[in-house]
């Protein structure tokens, strides 16, 4: 017997399936997109509507000395934090995946439980271990430098040591995917290339480390973007400072948007970084790929 179809209760069925997650995404993302792309154009303050001036708010920020300053000091950031997380983040991987049963299950508490750590919490454990007078991580630093250092306040120390801050914090979420893909690597293939007589390091770098290029291009795309978004830990931490060597381009909008009250150049600003982090993440990714195919 042949089944009566309805394409339009079809077509309702599926709409209605749709529906709410196009209503989120417009309500969320691009409203929000367009109002910031709108803003962009205009003198606005932060709340209230501004007059039409075009470019002009692109031109300011191509003089702006500041956000080339924050720009620079992201890059030395990312240099700090992508590449040097996602490397110990495969390191502990490969010692975790060695434990068995209950003592790799509490390991990899361990090192998730910072993760899931508000980060200002974060930041004050930090801030209480690396105080200048109490902290407890100070003679630590003595023993290295000669001399107590107020490493928030210190500029050549505070960017090192807010990198240090969030390595700490989100690098548990970076051991899981690892783990994840060494559980997918079948066993079949370390056994055969014991069988042909290969060392360790050889069954590392012919069978672990191909197969968990995939895995190792996702934490460094997610990292960079990441990292590229740098806020919170920045502004809890030194908020910018000393002599703006911690500065980032986020620190920038919010001091435009929420301290000077100019929400058309703040909105300018965030829409150039959005373009930015979507450029360079993008290419990061295609790069990576290109490289993983050699």
């Amino acid at each position: 017997m042949a089944v009566i179809r309805n394409p339009r209760k079809n077509a309702l069925i599926a709409a209605s399936l749709v529906a709410p997650f196009v209503l989120t995404f417009a309500l969320v993302f691009a409203y929000p997109t367009f109002q910031v792309i709108r803003l962009s154009f205009t003198d606005s303050p932060l709340i209230g509507d501004g007059e039409w001036i075009g470019l002009d708010n692109y031109w300011r920020l191509l003089s702006d000395r500041l956000f080339y300053t924050s720009l620079w000091n992201n890059g030395y950031f990312l240099l700090l934090t992508v590449v040097p997380t996602t490397a110990l983040a495969l390191g502990m991987a490969l010692l975790v995946n060695k434990l068995k049963g209950r003592w790799q299950a509490l390991v990899l508490a361990l090192f998730f439980l910072p993760y899931i750590l508000p980060v200002s919490v974060v930041t004050e454990i930090w801030t209480w271990m690396l105080d200048f007078q109490f902290g407890i991580l100070q003679p630590v630093i003595t023993l290295f430098n000669g001399d107590p250092v107020a490493v928030f306040r210190n500029p050549y120390w505070v960017m090192p040591m807010i990198a240090l801050v969030t390595v700490w914090w989100v690098n548990g979420f970076n051991v899981l995917l690892f783990i994840a893909g060494l559980r997918n690597i079948p066993r079949d293939l370390y056994e055969a290339a014991a069988l042909d007589g290969a060392t360790a390091r050889q069954r590392f770098l012919r069978v672990t480390w191909p197969l968990l290029w995939p895995i190792t291009v996702l934490v460094l795309t997610l990292q960079l973007i990441l990292q590229l978004k740098i806020f919170d830990q920045v502004y809890l931490l030194s908020q910018g400072g000393p002599f703006n060597t911690s500065y980032v381009p986020l620190l920038l909008v919010y001091r435009e948007a929420f301290q000077l009250n100019e929400g058309g150049y703040a909105s300018a600003i965030a829409l150039v970084i959005f373009v930015i982090i979507l450029v360079v993440s993008v290419l990061q990714f295609q790069l990576l790929r290109i490289v993983g195919r050699r």
